[in-house]
């Protein structure tokens, strides 16, 4: 029995028996065990329930190409891009650059879990098997790399429309690719991470490859292993996140139509919408980057995405690229 099998069989969150499971495998229930312990590295909390056998505290839905294609408008549905869900990748971006000119406009990968999920500036991206969603779409654009300024900040506000048409409020936009939980109408902690990746021709045609990395749900271990305040769609919908497959196809639809209306407009097809989640506006911030770190007051982005910090003498200081923190009184 594969993990991925292992995973299928406890999704219920209903106890199992390791006998049972090795019945149905046709192994040792030694070889069960080694599989428990294999989710467990990844990150699963799989309870060990005496002679009941094994199961995980709540149930979850295991990833499917079908029921997330069954979700998805029509329009989508003749999309000669693949939509593809693996059990396990290095990164969904990474199988998307290897796949090249191979790969269909508009394909989009899945998968359970990512053993290099990476997000901005290299840090790593925690990729547990069934609690979350990572995925990454490929999309070609005409125009070259000077035309894809606000993308990042473009691919947020599309992440946040997934979660309006899910029903789920509670969330904004941190410049320039991070979307957190509101508390007290402040930043909260991360619910997901995005990275853009452009490759070709500075003035066209270039391909971009949008990364997304979305929060279903957060052990306690997982939180501690983020190394940073981190919240889950569980925490803003009551306990229950939304169901994987739905919330993929979600996802996966204002994408789409998101990556299409950039094709468009650019960014400013999306700069009211940022405006209106931006949660750095009117906050005091600390910024680092290659020319040093300052201070100031978040003023908005300008219409290139770029970052405008307000300065203490009322000047207004661009940033194209740089780490931003909150600073609390």
């Amino acid at each position: 029995m594969k993990p991925a099998q292992l995973l299928a069989a406890l999704a219920a969150g209903e106890p199992v028996s390791g006998v049972a499971l090795a019945a149905q495998a046709g192994v040792t229930r030694a070889a069960i065990w080694k599989q428990v312990e294999a989710l467990r590295a990844h990150g699963l909390p799989v309870e060990a329930q005496g002679t009941a056998g094994y199961r995980l505290p709540w149930p979850l839905q295991m990833l499917d190409a079908g029921q997330i294609r069954a979700a998805l408008p029509a329009a989508l549905l003749r999309s000669p891009g693949a939509l593809e869900v693996h059990w396990e990748l290095d990164s969904t971006s990474s199988e998307l650059q290897r796949r090249g000119a191979q790969a269909a406009d508009g394909s989009v990968l899945l998968a359970e879990t990512q053993t290099a999920g990476r997000g901005r500036r290299g840090r790593a991206w925690l990729s547990p098997p069934g609690l979350n969603l990572h995925l990454s779409c490929l999309k070609r654009f005409e125009q070259g790399f000077a035309a894809m300024a606000g993308l990042s900040l473009a691919s947020g506000v599309v992440v946040l429309r997934a979660l309006e048409r899910l029903g789920i409020a509670g969330a904004g936009l941190k410049w320039p690719n991070d979307v957190l939980a509101v508390t007290d109408g402040r930043p909260g902690g991360k619910l997901g991470g995005i990275l853009v990746e452009l490759s070709g021709e500075y003035l066209g045609p270039c391909t971009a490859i949008v990364g997304i990395g979305l929060n279903l749900r957060l052990t306690p271990a997982l939180r501690a292993q983020a190394g940073q305040p981190t919240s889950d769609l569980a925490g803003l919908a009551g306990g229950t996140p939304p169901d994987r497959n739905r919330a993929a196809a979600a996802l996966v639809a204002a994408l789409a139509e998101g990556l299409q209306q950039f094709e468009r407009d650019g960014f400013a097809g999306f700069a009211d919408d940022y405006a209106r989640h931006d949660l750095l506006r009117g906050e005091p911030l600390r910024v680092s980057g290659a020319l040093g770190e300052f201070d100031g007051i978040g003023a908005g982005v300008d219409a290139r995405g770029a970052l405008q910090v307000r300065m203490a003498d009322g000047s207004v200081r661009g940033v194209d690229s740089a780490d931003v923190t909150v600073r609390r009184a």
